[in-house]
Formats: structure tokens, sequence, C-alpha cells
């Protein structure tokens, strides 16, 4: 990379104008070049094919797709980069580019579970997770395919997980059968008003519970086994969605790992069985 850039600044000091023009272009779009083509970098140019084609090949490439290779083989590592990134996001930030502050922030979610994923709480909730006999996991109706994505997830690490959307007003599939060694994962929200009283009624039931919830619910060291706690919540925004999404997803991860082989075998066996079932042809 070093050695084009070198090339490119060196036209752009001693090139015929064209050549100038075409170095000085591809100097300051580099990342964009894999998505050009070279009548689309002359049209910009307001120059021909054939000049950006010459210029390609006194650079040592066979026409763009050259160019792109070498990028693609040369292009720095994300953690090479990130300190970099994360210094321009933090001053974008701080001029008030909406974007840049919606991305740092999301940036220090990250942060938070990332720190998080390295508590006690965290490996007791993935040990929980994959001791309990069954898993069920509830939520707020609007968040309920956030709550099928992560029973999904689970599915790849282990049986028996099933999400409860209280449609039938009973939670019969939780408190039907009582089990001491079952589990409900709560994900907590500010329209979930019903989570303190599942969480309430699981524990005097018997039940585990593991709680994902803001860092400041009042009740959840009476009511559950295990809390995760959320990062923050922003002023501007009602529900802690990507917070949410993000913690669940890392959980997730984190089960199926820990899960080791066990969870690579079912993997395999539902990819099996996706490729039986999924495109099935109707009799």
């Amino acid at each position: 990379m070093e050695d084009l850039s070198q090339k490119l600044r060196q036209y752009i000091k001693i090139g015929t104008p064209a050549e100038r023009r075409i170095a000085k272009y591809f100097s300051e779009h580099l990342n964009e070049l894999p998505f050009e083509t070279a009548s689309s970098v002359a049209d910009r140019l307001e120059l021909s094919p054939m000049t950006v084609g010459r210029f390609l090949r006194s650079l040592g490439y066979h026409g763009l797709d050259g160019i792109k290779v070498h990028l693609k083989e040369n292009a720095p590592s994300l953690s090479s980069q990130l300190p970099n990134i994360l210094e321009q996001l933090q001053k974008d930030a701080s001029e008030g580019h909406p974007l840049a502050t919606q991305i740092a922030e999301q940036v220090e979610m990250l942060q938070h579970i990332y720190n998080l994923a390295g508590q006690p709480q965290w490996h007791d909730a993935v040990a929980t997770i994959l001791s309990s006999s069954n898993v069920f996991i509830t939520s707020h109706p609007s968040l309920a395919g956030i709550g099928r994505y992560f029973r999904d997830r689970l599915t790849f690490a282990r049986d028996q997980v099933l999400f409860l959307d209280g449609a039938n007003g009973s939670y019969i599939e939780l408190f039907g059968e009582p089990s001491d060694d079952s589990l409900l994962v709560v994900i907590d929200s500010l329209g979930f008003v019903t989570s303190r009283l599942l969480a309430r009624s699981a524990r005097r039931a018997g039940c585990k519970v593991l709680l994902v919830t803001g860092q400041f619910t009042e009740w959840a060291h009476e009511f559950a086994n295990v809390t995760l706690s959320l990062p923050p919540q922003r002023a501007n925004s009602r529900e802690n969605l990507s917070a949410i999404m993000a913690l669940l997803e890392y959980l997730a991860i984190s089960v199926a790992h820990a899960a080791g082989e066990t969870a690579e075998m079912r993997t395999r066996r539902i990819e099996e069985l996706q490729g039986i079932f999924a495109q099935a042809p109707l009799r």
C-alpha cells in the first residue's frame, strides 16, 4: 500500500495534467476504487477510458481490476486501524455530527457488554443456560422478534428452549409442571409490566431466573438468580433495543462456545435437517 501511495504522490508532483488528476483522485478515493471501473473514473474526471488505462499500466496494473486485487491483498487489518477510527469518530461526534454521535454510543455500548462478559455473572448465565433442563424465554410482545431470535440461537447449543409470548394469558408452558431444573430468561423493558410478576412467580415455583434488564432495576436482586445489566439507556431512546440485541447475541455466542463439540454437532444436524425439510416440495 505504501508503494502505491508513493507512486501516486510522485505522479501528483511530476505527472502530466491528466496523470496528476487521476493520481489525485486515486489517492483521495482508495477506499472507493473497488466500486469503480475505468470508464466511471474517466467520466468523473472528464477523461477518456484509454487515458485512465494508460495510467494504470504505468503504475504496473493491467486495468482497474489489478489495482483492486492489490488493495484487497494489502488492506490493513481492522485492529491496526481501530485507534485512528475511534479518534476520528470521537472528533466528529464532538463536532456534532449526528451519525458519528450514534456510532460512538454504539461503541460505548459494545464496550459495556465486553466488560460484562468478563464478569462472574456472565459465566453464571452461560453455565445456567447449559445446565437447566428447560430454558423458557419471555419478553414484552414488542420484543418478541428478539426473544424468538435468541431462542433460535440457543437451539444450536442445546435442546428444550421455548419462547413464551404470553398470548394465552397463563404461561402454562412454564407453570403447568414447574421444575427445579428449569430456567426462565426474562428480557426486561420499560413496557414489560409483567416482568417482575413473572420473575417472582417463577422463583416461587422453583425455577431459576436470568434477568436481562437496566442497571437500576431495584427488584432484580430479590427475584433473579442471575442479572445481566444493559448499558445506560440514552435519553432520546424509549427502548434500549440495540443493546438488548447485542447482549443476547453475544450471550448466545458464549453459550455455543461453552457447549463446544455439542454445539458443533447440533449445528451440523440442524443444517442436515434444513437441507431435508426447508425446501421440501408440496404434495
